[in-house]
């Protein structure tokens, strides 16, 4: 076990059983995700604490791709750090990110990211294209993770968080270039789409433990 894998076993039992019981964590479909290999775990955002609930919903340790700002922070910089977290540079070219994102799943790892960039407000917006640049290029598949609630959480309202996650993707024939890269994360963007309305419905119904996400 190295440090990161040391790190994440103690993530999971502080953070993950705090997440698990402020936000009711509910998560569907978790099976889905591989359990080897390298892969990206594509999500949308909400809210700053979606890292800590998709963590803890992951079977698998997620190597998260993180604003340099956030990574920062004192405290918490660190302990992003030590669970593998690296940091990019938004709003500019950072090539040192990219080389990360590719070399963590070529080493047969998961590669967390927000693909949306930033959070939204409440409704998901626009893929970008470095999930799809990362599968694309070291041909591993994409899993589409939807997050529901979380930008409901407020410390003084307790609202239910629930994860769907979605099928293995994979984009064998698509061009390496801005042509394939357009068309794949338009895909994760609709399949996305599809998990989180599914979780809206789902949470309507009052978050039925048996109830199995699209595919």
């Amino acid at each position: 076990m190295n440090r990161t894998d040391a790190a994440w076993v103690a993530g999971r039992l502080t953070v993950g059983t705090a997440v698990r019981i402020l936000s009711r964590l509910r998560v569907y479909g978790a099976e889905r995700m591989p359990m080897t290999g390298g892969l990206v775990v594509a999500a949308n955002h909400f809210s700053w604490g979606d890292p800590a609930a998709l963590g803890t919903a992951s079977p698998r340790n997620l190597y998260f791709m993180a604003k340099v700002e956030a990574l920062r922070v004192p405290g918490l910089g660190e302990f992003a750090r030590s669970l593998g977290a690296f940091p990019v540079r938004r709003g500019e070219s950072d090539r040192e990110a990219v080389r990360m994102m590719r070399q963590i799943v070529r080493d047969g790892h998961a590669l967390g990211l927000f693909v949306e960039g930033t959070r939204q407000p409440g409704v998901l917006g626009r893929a970008q294209p470095g999930a799809a640049m990362v599968a694309i290029n070291e041909e591993v598949p994409v899993i589409p993770v939807a997050i529901h609630g979380s930008h409901r959480w407020r410390f003084w309202n307790l609202a239910p968080v629930s994860v769907a996650w979605g099928q293995p993707m994979t984009f064998e024939g698509l061009p390496r270039g801005g042509k394939g890269y357009k068309e794949a994360s338009l895909e994760i963007e609709r399949r996305l789409n599809g998990l989180w309305q599914w979780l809206v419905e789902v949470h309507a119904l009052g978050r039925p433990r048996d109830a199995t996400p699209p595919t």
